[in-house]
Parts: structure tokens; C-alpha cells; sequence
């Protein structure tokens, strides 16, 4: 990745920056605008994010330009999502992955694969979070390639026909595998 792009936690100066880059992305990336049913936190990502002792907001700026964000929430899953994920990942023991967009014109470089990084280390050094989850939508170009490069497949729901094609994954936190080859090596 270049040198010239700084990751960092979110301040209040980057907010607008930050909702631009989502309704960006929801917009022509997606092509399904604003729906306010589930990106109520884009439009004011400073309570969301920014005042909520637990959910974090970063962004990777450029020039002077916010370019890429990525977000965590205490929360998991919520429906129309099946309630067996919903009890599998409970609030608010779960950091759920939020918002992690990069402009077209900054993607291949890394930024995605740094801020997702990122978040995972501020969920894995945080107590109060026992699982990072996740979901995209298949149909956007290269989400599910770059999950499954990085993330564990907990449930395909995409059905045929129109309409979301969610996939969802957990990523495993390192504390989880340390704890785990610890058990081992006690056998």
C-alpha cells in the first residue's frame, strides 16, 4: 500500500467524509441508495459511532480526502437475518463489521484488507466482544472473493432471483487461537 494514505480512528472532522464515502458506495456501487431501515447510522455516524463506548469508526484519508472506512457496533445480527444467527451472535458480545467501503478509484491497494486489520485488533484487545461477525452481499464486485480470503463462512443465504444475496462470516480473533493452543498443549 502506498505511503501516502493514513488509517486512523474517526474524529468529528471526518464524519462528513465518512457518510460521503457510504452514501457514495450505496449509491453507485450498489446501486440501492440510502435505505433507511439499515444505514440509519450513516446518517449520523457521530452517535453511532463516535459517543458509543464500544463501536469505533475508522476511515483511511488521502490528499486530504476521506477514501475508505470500515466500522465496528456492539451489536449482531438482526432480523430478517435467521434467528439462529441472532442467538449465535448476541448483543452485545458481538462486534458486527460495518461499512467497509473504499472509493473505486483507491481500491487493489490495500486499503480494505488494513482497516479490516484494524478493527479486528481493537475487537480482539477488547473484553466485552467474544465474536467479530459479518455479512456482504454477494453481488457486490469482489466482497465475497475478499471474505473468504480473510473470514470464516458461517451461513450462504443467497436464494435465486432478485433482491440481497447475503453471505455471512465470523473472523476468528487471534486471542481465541492463542487460547485454543493453549488447551492444546495442556492435553
Amino acid at each position: 500500500m502506498s505511503a501516502d494514505y493514513v488509517v486512523r480512528l474517526a474524529g468529528p472532522a471526518d464524519v462528513a467524509g465518512a457518510r460521503s464515502v457510504m452514501l457514495d458506495t450505496f449509491y453507485h456501487v450498489f446501486g440501492i441508495g440510502y435505505l433507511p431501515e439499515y444505514h440509519d447510522d450513516v446518517i449520523d455516524p457521530e452517535s453511532a459511532y463516535l459517543r458509543h463506548p464500544l463501536n469505533r469508526l475508522w476511515v483511511a484519508e488521502h490528499a486530504g480526502h476521506i477514501v475508505a472506512t470500515t466500522a465496528i457496533r456492539a451489536q449482531g445480527p438482526r432480523p430478517p437475518h435467521p434467528r439462529w444467527l441472532t442467538e449465535r451472535y448476541p448483543d452485545p458480545r458481538t462486534a458486527q463489521l460495518f461499512r467497509v467501503y473504499v472509493r473505486p478509484e483507491h481500491q487493489r491497494r490495500g486499503l480494505a484488507r488494513r482497516l479490516v486489520a484494524t478493527a479486528v485488533e481493537y475487537v480482539d484487545a477488547t473484553p466485552e466482544f467474544d465474536d467479530l461477525y459479518l455479512h456482504t452481499d454477494a453481488r457486490t464486485p469482489g466482497a465475497l472473493e475478499f471474505w473468504q480470503s480473510c473470514a470464516r463462512l458461517v451461513h450462504d443465504a443467497r436464494t435465486p432471483g432478485e433482491g440481497f444475496q447475503t453471505v455471512h462470516f465470523d473472523i476468528p480473533l487471534p486471542r481465541h487461537a492463542a487460547t485454543a493452543r493453549r488447551e492444546h498443549a495442556v492435553r
